[in-house]
Order: C-alpha cells, then structure tokens, then sequence
C-alpha cells in the first residue's frame, strides 16, 4: 500500500512536469510576437521577474525554512547562478536558429548532462530503460537540429549557418544549466527543505542576478501594448505558473526524470513553430518529433515488473532519496536517477 501511493505520488509529479512543459513550449512562438524585443531581454524578463514571483509567493516558507536553505547556500548560489545563465542563452539561441532548434537542442540535450551531474555527484546508475528513452529523445534532438539546418542551408531557412551552429552552441549551455538548477532544486527538496521554498530561494536569487540585464536591454518592452503583453505573458504564465508546476514534480521525481519528460517542450514548439510562426519542419524533423513523443512513452509506461520491490542500497540520500526510488520504480518504471 504504501508503495502504491509513492507510485501515484511519482505519477502525479510527472504530469505536473509535462504539463509545465506544455507551457514552456510556448516560449519560443510567444517571443515572436515581440520582434523588437530581443532575446536578452525576453529571457531576462521572463525568468527574472517570473524568479521573483516564484521567491515572493513562497515567503512564508522561505522564511520558515530560512535556516536550512542558508545550510544548503552553496546549492542554492548555483541553482541561482544557472538560472540566470539559462533564459539568456535559451532565448539568444532560438532568436539565432530558429524557435524549433534552439528549443530541442536546449531540452533535448538537458537529460544528458542531468545524468552526468547525478553520475558524478549523487552516484546514481543509468537504468536500461532511462537510456533507452534518453537515447530516443536525443535521436529525436539530433534529427530536428539536421533539418533546421539543412533547411538553412539551403538558402529557405530563416537563419544562416553559421548563426545556426552559434544557436546550437547556446543551446549546449542552455541545457547545461537547466539540467543545474533542475539538479539543485531536488537537492535542497531531499534535504527536507519544501519545493516551494526550494524553487522561491533558488528562482527568486536568479531573478535578482537578471534584473541589471533589463535597463541595458528592456526598453523595447515598454515601446508597445504588444510587446509588454508579450513579456507578462512570458513571466506570468510559462515561467511563473510553470515553474511552480515543476517544483512540484520535482518533489516526487528526480531531477533527470523531470528533464526527460520536459523532452516534450521542444516537440511542442515545433509543432507551435509550423503551426502558428510558419517555419517550416522537413520530413526528417517530423521525424525527430515522432521520436521525442516514442521516448516519452517509453519513460511513463508502466512496466511489467514495476510492481518488484525497490532496490534502494547504494542511494546518497537514504531516505528522501529512497522514497523517490521507490516512487520513480512503481510509476515511472526506474527511468533513472
């Protein structure tokens, strides 16, 4: 019984988290609307005032729990730190290749570097059914990045290829740092510290580090109805709602779980990318899509063996991170972390 409910805990944490990457996936079609904007000042916005929000709705709990983050200062400083790199280089690498590219290779990349963190820092093994949706969704990656580009070059795509190549670049780094502050927000949660006041301290000091970048960058903002819509939209909405959607996940499922999952965002924009921008997707990155879709299914299909017992020896976190074991086992068929 008590399995069954970490199982439905788990499950339940990993619709909150495909559910904010619903949200997220509108990012990219959002900025479009917002042309004279540029991408510094769209991600500085989005994430520094949605930071902000997330750090003010959560002030009872910060405060509550105040002792315990200042004990986790130096996890909360990075997740700080690559929060306020992440907007940045995500919306610079979309605006140079394309809504499409810079999103899947932001996301589609993520998991990768989140299962090095939990490889090298937490001790965690990679399970054969995590790899074999990673793998999915990066194939996936791969092959929506070849058709941008080839879409580029020649000469009908939107962006050249070198502005492409610096996009995918910026997008390494992008999921660098999502997969880091993903990564330290599930630490300070398994240390006891709530998600909300998790996400406030780590989301809200990351809105403080962005806010200098607005007065250098953010006066297209102001310029029209249009544009600042645009922008409260952005922080309202995929960041300040989905991020609170992905702390909740957080709280039931590792961080490279919840990077796995969040591989719908880039199939999401770039069916919002054909659909409502007009870019256009070649057959080879309908492809991609179909194989982010395929990974998502391998990852949440429950398997035949869920119902074995949990295999928690050799965790970092004995207790916190053993009840996530047992609830990624049961639900989530031991994706990994």
């Amino acid at each position: 019984m008590r399995r069954a409910g970490r199982g439905g805990s788990a499950a339940t944490g990993a619709l909150c988290v495909l559910a904010a990457s619903v949200l997220w996936g509108t990012t990219g079609t959002a900025a479009t609307f917002a042309p004279e904007v540029g991408p510094l000042a769209i991600g500085a916005l989005a994430m520094g005032l949605g930071g902000l929000l997330q750090a003010l709705a959560a002030v009872g709990p910060i405060t509550r729990h105040a002792r315990r983050i200042r004990a986790q200062r130096r996890t909360v400083l990075l997740g700080a730190a690559s929060v306020a790199v992440y907007p940045l280089a995500f919306y610079t690498s979309m605006h140079l290749a394309g809504v499409a590219v810079g999103t899947v290779v932001s996301l589609g990349t993520a998991p990768v570097a989140s299962a090095v963190i939990e490889r090298v820092v937490d001790g965690r093994r990679l399970t054969r059914r995590w790899i074999l949706a990673a793998s999915l969704g990066l194939l996936g990656t791969v092959l929506l990045c070849l058709a941008e580009a080839t879409h580029a070059a020649d000469g009908a795509g939107r962006s050249p290829v070198a502005d492409t190549l610096l996009g995918v670049g910026l997008g390494l780094v992008a999921a660098t740092t999502y997969a880091l502050y993903s990564w330290a927000a599930h630490r300070l949660i398994t240390q006891g510290i709530p998600s909300r006041a998790a996400m406030g301290a780590v989301f809200g000091a990351g809105g403080l580090l962005l806010v200098p970048v607005l007065p250098a960058t953010g006066a297209p903002l102001v310029g029209s109805w249009s544009n600042a819509a645009v922008g409260i939209y952005m922080a309202l909405i995929p960041m300040f709602a989905g991020y609170a959607l992905f702390g909740w996940g957080l709280a039931h499922v590792p961080a490279s779980t919840a990077t796995t999952l969040s591989l719908l965002e880039p199939a999401v924009a770039a069916v919002l990318a054909v659909l409502v921008v007009g870019e256009r997707l070649p057959a080879l990155g309908w492809t991609g899509v179909a194989l982010v879709i395929l990974c998502l299914a391998v990852l949440t299909t429950p398997a035949g063996d869920a119902a074995r017992p949990a295999r928690t020896t050799g965790r970092d976190h004995a207790g916190d991170a053993a009840q996530d074991d047992g609830a990624r086992d049961a639900s989530l068929t031991r994706p990994l972390r």
